[in-house]
């Protein structure tokens, strides 16, 4: 696995396409990596050839989800995520939204949780008038990154082993 800057992954998409490899896309902030995201990431990666994640910025996370997020810096995140034999490239985006890529890209298969409904999918207009399609993975019940914040905060801190 490797992470890139999205652009240096244009070329690549050119390779893939000539060699009729299918790519996939996904994106999200991935702060606290949980079994719900690694089930949406090997769904993902059973639909093509090729999987691609991007990942919000530090920056993207904290204008979209408060001053206290991430929890994760955005480099351990694409590391995690780079570890993972599903994932074939990590990447990142600053914008609120991975359109932009998206529409540079032109995955062959866009893919978010089921969560999302028709239409509200970033990219789901370009890329279906490319000819791809998009997919909604299952969502795995029980797993939110906001509740296991929500849960370690509520939960009293461990004993260390220097405490009496």
């Amino acid at each position: 696995m490797i992470y890139a800057d999205w652009h240096d992954l244009l070329p690549l998409r050119e390779v893939w396409r000539r060699e009729g490899r299918r790519l996939v896309f996904t994106n999200g902030c991935f702060d606290l990596l949980h079994s719900g995201h690694i089930a949406t990431l090997e769904a993902a990666r059973s639909l093509g050839d090729v999987l691609v994640v991007a990942i919000n910025t530090d920056a993207s996370v904290q204008r979209g989800k408060g001053p206290e997020r991430p929890i994760i810096p955005q480099a351990e995140r694409a590391e995690v995520l780079a570890a993972l034999e599903c994932v074939d490239y990590v990447t990142f985006f600053d914008d609120a939204t991975p359109l932009a890529l998206i529409q540079d890209l032109l995955p062959d298969v866009l893919v978010k949780g089921a969560d999302w409904g028709p239409g509200e999918v970033v990219g789901e207009k370009e890329v279906l008038a490319a000819g791809g399609r998009v997919e909604r993975a299952p969502i795995t019940p029980g797993y939110s990154t906001t509740a296991i914040i929500v849960k370690a905060r509520q939960s009293p801190p461990p004993a260390t082993l220097d405490q009496p």
